[in-house]
């Protein structure tokens, strides 16, 4: 069978990331790499992307530079957390005949927060008779599609809680910049209200578990509080004193008919001592399951990557992670 032609639409941390492991898998062929960085552009790939050899295609500023999106089967694009920056892009890449795997979190459920934006990604998808997909690891699998697997094994759902707890010290440096490590309270939250920090995709997972349950979001409240330091925290891309902020711990509470039915719990610090995924489900029976191991980097490479026979076999339209059959390393 042929192999897959793939374009990396965005070559940030973890664009380059998805490039690498999309060059080490038998069945993709990776033909090209999108970004607008002019300190990238022009570049060979394989020195952008950390390999230590060319591929013979320098980083295009934009997708019709990179001249392979007739010859390209899919794109893998990592850009941008935010509809206003990454919609436009996602157009062009289904108007240019390419699938498309996302890993902007808006888009991983986008019906309830964003309803005029999904139904224009969908209409575009439908137009082209391509296929979209926004996924990662949170959004997309640990805080929605997989407790909402657990639930299959249960006779009834009471309620459901995920905490995700993080060592963010072995994460990349944008993220360890998004919780805010290195920041004065004053400067954390004033960043929080400007809305451009902090982890982006509760209310897409929030959203995703509500509807598939068939339960309607009366009521969605946030919280968000920093984790401070106190000793010097010092890691690859930032130091952090004491009295600074070293990572934040989000809450998103989600209500039906006036009772709490679903808590997200999103905690992310430097030197954070515990580094585990847990899901509670009550009901019939009670569940609870913890995962130890899980690299938020890693995992989110894996899964963009994995998704693209799943996403390559679904029919046209913006789908999601419910949508599609179970995604497997393939």
């Amino acid at each position: 069978m042929d192999s897959l032609r793939v374009i990396q639409y965005g070559l940030g941390p973890i664009g380059c990331a998805v490039a690498r492991h999309v060059i080490s898998r038998q069945g993709l062929e990776l033909v090209a790499g999108v970004d607008i960085d002019q300190e990238k552009t022009g570049k060979d790939v394989g020195d952008v992307i950390g390999l230590d050899h060319q591929l013979g295609f320098p980083v295009a500023a934009t997708l019709a530079e990179s001249g392979c999106q007739v010859r390209a089967d899919i794109a893998l694009h990592t850009t941008n957390s935010y509809f206003p920056l990454f919609g436009d892009q996602i157009v062009e890449l289904l108007e240019a005949g390419l699938d498309v795997v996302s890993t902007s979190e808006e888009l991983s459920f986008p019906w309830i927060a964003h309803p005029d934006d999904a139904k224009r990604i969908d209409a575009a998808a439908k137009a082209a008779g391509k296929t979209v997909l926004g996924t990662g690891v949170n959004p997309g699998y640990l805080m929605d599609s997989l407790p909402l697997s657990l639930t299959a094994i249960c006779q009834r759902v009471d309620r459901i809680k995920v905490t995700r707890h993080m060592n963010a010290s072995i994460r990349r440096g944008p993220f360890q910049v998004k919780i805010g490590a290195g920041m004065t309270v004053e400067a954390f939250n004033q960043r929080m209200e400007a809305g451009r920090m902090g982890h982006v995709g509760l209310p897409e997972s929030m959203g995703m578990i509500f509807d598939t349950l068939g339960r309607r979001l009366d009521r969605y409240e946030s919280s968000v509080e920093p984790l401070m330091a106190d000793r010097e925290i010092s890691t690859e891309h930032v130091t952090v004193k004491p009295g600074e902020v070293r990572g934040l711990k989000q809450v998103a509470h989600g209500y039906a008919d006036g009772v709490e039915f679903v808590t997200l719990v999103f905690i992310a610090g430097l030197e954070e001592e515990t580094n585990e995924d847990t899901i509670e489900i009550e009901g019939v029976p009670d569940l609870k399951v913890t995962m130890v191991g899980t690299h938020g980097d890693l995992a989110t490479v894996a899964i963009a990557v994995n998704a693209i026979r799943r996403v390559r076999q679904a029919p046209a339209g913006l789908v999601t992670m419910r949508d599609l059959p179970i995604i497997t390393r393939f």
